[in-house]
Parts: structure tokens; sequence; C-alpha cells
């Protein structure tokens, strides 16, 4: 009864936590630490990695200032959280994996034409992945990060802040994972965690939330993706088949982006364009179609390689809802479940539906799981 209880209480158990350099990851480990868990802080270095300097041909430094890149000032500000948490530190270098299952996946799936999304590949194979794989093999009884989401007998669920609610990029997460990860802010408002930071006198209660792609930051996508592929001119096609105008390769553009193209001067829109939004990709023949809004928008669409959190539900039975991006709306959809590929139908069309993004069902409050727009 003593070691349950203090089992419950957290005594004696050692957590990893990673440690990001922000406050989300910060007042993780300060709840933690005040539950009497064993808390270790861990930052793990994904960018860049020392083979992408050396292709630049650059030195470290100037690399770094080059590409406004925060990889060193996150590192020190997760120390600086450590020394004032009095917590051990650790640095683990992923960024060679990172570099081949991220940013590897991330140029392949543009260059076929699709979006992919690389915060929801980061959980996956890094944070939840190999971290969660490294901490186990070394003696920790659980991780645990800053993500928004909360967890109810392994079941993923949204958290008390709806709007930094994160369970879109968590949905590939299985039993496996859930028995060993630990969500402390599940219950608190971003406002809160800042708070709680403040009182405790932490250097990073008043640091801004990282933004861009996981681990590389705030980057243009556009100029990131012209590191692997080059431009190449090609036409602009209206929904009736007219060439209207020329763009810079299908791979720098997604569904149901507006502009970002040249349009003739004779476009056989007159001088009122609408807005215009992409509404196909053609790969093959390096072209684009865009329409108006009312063209841009999909009722109904395949979802692949689908991952359910706590197994296959009955589909027959929730009342599903969809996300098809962070922080999206939740959607009523029915689907259709034939040959493991889901056939999802909306009444009301949603623009923006991109293949290779990720589609994420829920029943209420819980995450069921999610796969890939086909």
């Amino acid at each position: 009864k003593k070691r349950k209880m203090k089992e419950s209480l957290g005594i004696g158990k050692k957590i990893a936590v990673g440690l990001s350099g922000g406050v989300d990851s910060a007042v993780t480990a300060l709840l933690l630490k005040n539950q009497g868990y064993e808390v270790v802080g861990v930052h793990l270095y994904c960018w860049p990695p020392k083979s992408e300097i050396e292709k630049d041909g650059l030195s470290r430094d100037v690399w770094i200032k080059k590409n406004d890149c925060r990889a060193d000032e996150d590192r020190k500000s997760a120390l600086k959280t450590a020394l004032e948490l009095q917590i051990p530190f650790k640095v683990l270098d992923f960024s060679e994996e990172y570099k081949k299952k991220v940013i590897g996946y991330f140029y392949r799936e543009y260059k076929a034409g699709r979006t992919p999304n690389p915060d929801v590949m980061c959980n996956s194979e890094i944070k939840f992945g190999m971290f969660l794989e490294w901490a186990m093999k070394n003696g920790f009884f659980n991780i645990a990060t800053g993500h928004y989401a909360k967890k109810n007998n392994l079941k993923l669920v949204i958290p008390k802040d709806k709007h930094k609610d994160q369970t879109y990029f968590l949905y590939r997460l299985g039993q496996k994972e859930l028995d060993k990860v630990l969500f402390p802010l599940g219950d608190y408002l971003k406002n809160e965690v800042r708070k709680v930071a403040e009182k405790k006198g932490l250097s990073v209660a008043g640091r801004p939330d990282s933004q861009g792609i996981c681990f590389v930051g705030k980057v243009d996508v556009r100029d990131f993706l012209k590191k692997e592929l080059k431009e190449k001119k090609g036409e602009v096609l209206d929904v009736k088949g007219r060439v209207i105008g020329e763009h810079d390769g299908v791979w720098f553009y997604t569904i149901g982006q507006r502009g970002g193209w040249r349009l003739n001067p004779e476009n056989g829109f007159g001088g009122n364009i609408p807005p215009l939004y992409v509404v196909e990709k053609d790969v093959k023949e390096n072209r684009l179609v865009v329409g108006e809004g009312k063209d841009a928008k999909r009722r109904d669409f395949t979802v692949g390689e689908l991952r359910w959190v706590s197994g296959k539900p009955d589909l027959g039975k929730v009342s599903l809802k969809m996300r098809i991006r962070h922080g999206g709306e939740l959607i009523p959809v029915k689907v259709d479940l034939k040959l493991g590929k889901l056939k999802v139908k909306m009444d009301d069309g949603q623009r923006g539906v991109a293949p290779g993004q990720a589609a994420v069902f829920y029943d209420d409050k819980e995450c069921l799981g999610g796969g890939i727009i086909e």
C-alpha cells in the first residue's frame, strides 16, 4: 500500500521531460517535480545536422546566423530552465535521424505534389519514437512533454485549453506510447501556465511560443523547399481549362492556397479578378488549376494510412467529427470504411482539403485517430 501510494504521488518515479526551451515544457518539469517525481530535463537537438551545414560549405556560426536558426538559443534556454529548477540536464542529438525521417519526408511529399505535416511526423518518429525508446532503455518510468493534450484511461482527449489543443498532431500515438507518456498541461490554460512560470520566477515565463516547422522554426516554406526543389515554370489554368497565368513549380503550392502565381494580362476575368485558390495540381504536366472559393471546396475524399489510438472504433456508433488542420473546426462527417480506407463525406464543402495532410477524427472530446488525405 505504501509503495502504491508513493507511486501515485510520483515518488520514486524517474521521468524524462522533453525541455524545448519554452515555457510549456518548463512548467511541465516544474509540475512533475512538485508532485515528487525524479525529473531529468532532456533537450532534443534536431536541427541543423552537421551534414546540412557541410553541404552549404559554411561554418556553423555563419550557417546559424544566415538561416535565423534558434537551435543554440533554445538549448541555452532549456539548460537555464534546468538550472533554475535544479534538475539534471541532458542533450540528445537526433539531428541526422530528424533530417532523414522528417525533413526527407517533407521534401519527398512536396515533390510528389502533396502537402505533408512535419509536426505529425516529428511527434511520431522523434518525440514519441526515438526519445521514448531512449528513455525506456535508460531506466525512466515515463516521458513527459509540454503538449496541450490529456490522457484518460489510455484514451487521448481534448485538453482544457481548446485553443491550444494539440491532439491533431498526436493522432498516431497508440496504446504502447500513451502508457508511457504524461501530459501535465492537460488541465491548464496557456495563461495559467505562464502564471505558474512567473510565480516560480522562471526566465522563460514570457518567452514567445515557437512557430513554423517543428525544430526548424519559422522559415519561409518556399525558400526551404528551394534547397532541394528547383523552380520550373508551368501553366496556370482556370476550371474551364483556359491558360490564365504562370507559376514557379507545382511543388511550391498547396490545395486551397490563395495566390502566389502570375496572371496573364488577358486572363478572361477583365478588371474584376475574384479571389482565386488552388483547386488541383498536375505534377506530371506541372500545371495548376485555380478557381473561385466555391470551386476549391470539397465535400468528399478518401483517407488512408489509418492509425487508431485505442484500436479501431465502431464508426457506426459514434458521433464522428473531423479536423483537417491544426486548430481547425470540428466538422460533422459520415464515413464508410472499405479496404482499410475511409470514404469521408461532409454536408458542407471545405476549402483546403489537401492530399498529404492529416484528417483526424473525434468522438466528443476523444481523439480516435486519423490518417492521410489521399
